[in-house]
């Protein structure tokens, strides 16, 4: 997260960046939205409750974060972004229908994002969320930024629902789908957003109709991380959609929130029937495993008697045009499991 500078050297950054910022400034010359359009701008989008206007397309986005940045590039937004901040251990980047997007963007850090970084770039917009880079303890908020004369759009995911810092507004998935049609308006590449969320829709549509119904759905735990106590996802999470879709009964689903933390005695009430183990950070899906098989207050819980364990990928549960796939695998993982 952002440290202070010296003010001078703020200063000087701060007046290169304001010249640069793009998102409510006039354009000097139409971009390529522009052009197609005809008077596609200004636009206005709503985000986390706040309406947005844009003048014209950003051109210099900086992104935080490995599902974020794939929203861009699952839009071709390549050529609008400075670069993306993520640490590298969010797994192989090679792989994913929007690799060429990780080949022509620059990778700004595998550190935290800051202002300096941001005014480094001259980004004119961030797209980063609660959580997802934005917080108010360390001064990185979008408030901020706009002081700073850099627009911002917050991950419809992360958004504030008015319960203290508990987040999530609307079903995941409907965060997704929500998300790439505002940036598709405001990148003018609407179509290609549409297309984008008709595709994931029949994806998820064809998951669930082969996925287990009624008394045969599992109960259902994401394990994100934590010993003491165990790191979740609520409602407003990727998960709780990921799961439901695939046929499975997510556990925490009356939890109003979307990552949080909850108590262990609370899991063993709930018997889940199958564990699903959020794949990052340092410590391993195998290390993680090996806790929850060696834990004894787990130890007559049904998933881990009957060893129900599925693995899957940090950028598969947070927003992500990844989530789709994710449904598709776990509804694969939940019927073997009843066969």
């Amino acid at each position: 997260m952002p440290h202070p500078v010296r003010r001078a050297a703020l200063a000087l950054v701060l007046a290169l960046a304001v010249t640069g910022c793009g998102a409510r400034v006039p354009p000097e010359g139409k971009g390529d939205g522009e052009r197609a359009s005809g008077g596609h701008y200004p636009v206005t989008v709503e985000n986390c409750g706040e309406k947005r206007t844009f003048e014209r397309a950003p051109r210099r986005v900086v992104t935080n974060d490995v599902g974020i940045t794939e929203i861009m590039f699952a839009l071709g937004l390549e050529d609008h972004m400075a670069g993306y901040v993520m640490p590298d251990d969010k797994g192989d980047l090679t792989a994913v229908p929007w690799k060429d997007g990780y080949r022509k963007t620059a990778w700004l850090s595998k550190q935290r994002i800051t202002r300096e970084l941001v005014l480094d770039a001259r980004a004119d917009l961030v797209f980063a969320g609660w959580n997802y880079g934005f917080d108010e303890g360390e001064g990185f908020t979008p408030a901020a930024l706009r002081r700073l004369g850099v627009d911002s759009y917050v991950l419809s995911e992360s958004c504030r629902n008015g319960r203290g810092k508990a987040r999530g507004v609307m079903a995941p998935l409907d965060a997704l789908y929500t998300d790439l049609r505002n940036l598709g308006k405001v990148f003018d590449v609407e179509e290609r957003a549409e297309t984008l969320v008709a595709s994931f829709r029949a994806r998820v549509a064809a998951a669930q109709a082969k996925a287990p119904k009624g008394a045969d759905r599992p109960r259902v735990f994401l394990y994100d991380s934590g010993e003491d106590k165990p790191f979740t996802a609520g409602a407003f999470a990727g998960p709780h959609d990921i799961i439901t879709r695939a046929g499975g009964d997510h556990i925490m689903k009356d939890l109003r929130d979307s990552w949080t933390a909850v108590g262990w005695e609370t899991v063993v009430a709930r018997d889940p029937e199958v564990i699903v183990i959020n794949d990052y950070g340092d410590v391993s899906a195998e290390q993680k495993r090996a806790f929850l098989m060696s834990y004894e207050p787990l130890a007559n819980v049904s998933a881990v008697r009957e060893d129900r364990i599925v693995v899957l990928d940090y950028v598969d549960l947070v927003e992500s045009p990844r989530n789709p796939a994710a449904v598709d695998s776990l509804a694969a993982r939940l019927r073997a499991f009843g066969s």
